[in-house]
């Protein structure tokens, strides 16, 4: 279990003055600009030293990540730009460090745009995140009072400026060459990659998009060494993570914890136990609702980090951590998640336009037990022809946690059908 000295998110339940006079007595802006002063490449080493991974669900390893932005600038500005839409349903971490610790975030922004050689930042921001942006705006306004950003940041001769950008509350849009689309006004669309954003991103500008969390850590490490944050969880899966619990809990909370916390201690301890007992658990769905569920036989030992959940064929992803209980219909709750996408499809690629409504009206059926048995297999076989066949994960995604369903659950649809069929031939006779 994490220890208090550990937490870097120490205003994670707002008990604390959020603006900047809290911030700084809790250790935030306290020497930034020898951070600066330990140089471009200096920061990128130490961030792949500690061996972070982004935090925004795919894991990409933030130091390499940065390190993609070109040494020397060809004339065109550099961007950084932070991906503040957490559209994923069960995931409600970045909102509380925008709204609890908006200065933590500012300051990683700072950090991590000096490392890329951006002089200026958006933070794009979901639209139904009002209060937060507020909080974010006024925060950025404290930051150019007291010289921690404009013109010369922190007084490191660096200029920096940071806007926020406030989005139209589209799922699409956290996808981040979509985020990029919505920033310049056009649809949000997800684009063809080659090129990446490194190359050609923001205005056709040498940009990188990360996550609120991944940029709101970055200083601590530096501070505190790449060594401190690699000796947190485990290799390859290293540092602190911010858990999102919800559902069938006693306790639901967000709660800072070490990476690589079994998934059980991690509902006991922080989040009162499953509701009824661990015993009454039906499944987890561990990082968001785009990730495939795991049955109770998994979670009894499963860890949380990346490469724990991705070997039992799921995802850490945003560690939303959504519980079910026994009482969950567990084939309707899938059905609404195909729902969800389905809607959020941009429908720009042909097999997440058709293919999340054709799933999504197929799961309907077999939430009434409206089916054949050999249905089954095809709604499994049109998900792996959906997967990886798209410009962007949504696709993925939408069939994802169809695939957790068939794979664990498969028993609970054939009872369905088979039943349906039984009420029909009674009623029949």
């Amino acid at each position: 279990m994490l220890q208090d000295k550990d937490r870097v998110f120490t205003n994670l339940y707002g008990l604390h003055d959020w603006g900047l006079k809290g911030a700084q007595q809790r250790g935030v802006w306290d020497g930034t600009k020898k951070l600066l002063e330990l140089g471009r490449d200096s920061i990128v080493q130490q961030i792949k030293d500690s061996q972070l991974r982004g935090r925004g669900g795919a894991g990409f390893p933030a130091g390499l990540k940065w390190s993609f932005m070109p040494k020397e600038s060809d004339g065109r500005p550099h961007y950084l730009v932070v991906n503040a839409d957490e559209s994923e349903p069960g995931s409600c971490k970045d909102r509380e460090i925008l709204r609890n610790d908006p200065h933590r975030l500012l300051e990683g922004c700072l950090v991590a745009g000096f490392a890329m050689g951006a002089k200026a930042c958006y933070i794009y921001i979901r639209g139904e995140y009002v209060l937060e942006s507020q909080r974010l705006e006024s925060a950025i306004a404290e930051a150019y009072e007291a010289g921690l950003i404009g013109k010369n940041a922190c007084g490191s001769g660096w200029p920096y400026d940071i806007y926020v950008h406030r989005g139209a509350g589209a799922y699409i849009c956290g996808e981040e060459t979509a985020l990029l689309e919505s920033m310049e006004g056009k649809k949000g669309q997800p684009r063809l990659k080659p090129p990446f954003p490194a190359a050609m991103g923001l205005y056709g500008c040498p940009t990188t998009v990360t996550n609120v969390e991944t940029v709101a850590v970055s200083p601590e490490i530096l501070r505190r060494s790449a060594d401190w944050w690699a000796g947190l969880g485990r290799p390859n899966n290293t540092g602190t993570k911010i858990f999102s619990i919800s559902g069938h809990v006693n306790t639901p909370c967000n709660v800072e914890e070490e990476m690589g916390i079994p998934l059980k201690e991690l509902i006991d301890t922080h989040a009162g136990g499953v509701r009824g007992g661990w015993d009454n658990l039906l499944a987890v769905i561990p990082g968001g609702s785009s990730v495939p569920c795991l049955p109770r036989t998994i979670c009894d030992s499963v860890l949380m980090d990346f490469d724990s959940l991705r070997d039992v064929k799921s995802g850490l992803g945003t560690a939303a951590v959504i519980v079910m209980d026994k009482s969950t219909d567990i084939v309707a709750a899938i059905a609404n998640l195909s729902h969800f996408y389905m809607h959020e499809s941009c429908g720009q690629c042909t097999p997440c336009r058709e293919g999340t409504g054709w799933m999504w009206r197929v799961m309907t059926r077999l939430v009434r037990g409206d089916a054949h048995v050999e249905e089954i297999d095809t709604l499994l076989e049109v998900t792996y022809e959906v997967e990886g066949h798209t410009i962007c994960a949504l696709g993925d995604a939408a069939a994802w946690p169809i695939q957790g369903l068939i794979r664990h659950f498969r028993p609970e649809l054939e009872k369905r059908i088979l039943d349906a069929k039984k009420s029909d031939q009674v009623a029949a006779e």
